[in-house]
């Protein structure tokens, strides 16, 4: 496996890779509706141009033969922390290793960058809570954050670099 920094090339990689996830990922956690909606605010290629140019930087893990995940973080402006904004996996690669070997590398840089922390917001609901606890990460916050006609009801977790 192999990470490397995404830019605006691999934007319609990381569009794809979000669509094959978002619906397998929260199926049974949020409405297909909100699936939809989140889809298109937040993973469509605008969108994720917007962020970039926002200062998020993404990764992307490939594969010798394809592209299997992403994930995005950013400078926290109140604090000494960074927040890991996404890390999803196509579900072919999940249950072997490469969550694992993607958090770290947001940690690895991160860490080098100064970050006394790294946190996320996972949803309540999400199956990913179990990955981030085995992960080292706690519940550092319990959240409802009104987004648009939704509430994202998360937790907010953290770890010490």
């Amino acid at each position: 496996m192999k990470i490397i920094t995404a830019d605006l090339r691999h934007l319609e990689t990381i569009h794809r890779i979000a669509k094959e996830t978002w619906p397998i990922a929260y199926k049974n956690v949020i409405s297909d509706e909100q699936i939809d909606f989140m889809l298109s605010k937040m993973y469509s290629i605008l969108a994720l141009e917007q962020q970039m140019e926002e200062g998020h930087v993404f990764v992307l893990l490939k594969t010798k033969n394809s592209n299997i995940g992403f994930a995005s973080y950013s400078k926290d402006a109140k604090s000494n922390g960074y927040k890991l904004q996404k890390l999803y996996l196509h579900p072919k690669a999940q249950g072997k290793g490469a969550g694992k070997t993607l958090i770290e590398e947001v940690e690895k840089r991160v860490k080098d960058l100064g970050a006394e922390y790294l946190y996320l917001n996972v949803n309540r609901g999400n199956k990913a809570y179990g990955f981030y606890k085995k992960m080292g990460y706690d519940v550092f916050e319990e959240i409802d954050i009104p987004y648009y006609s939704f509430i994202l009801d998360d937790y907010i977790m953290r770890k010490k670099l």
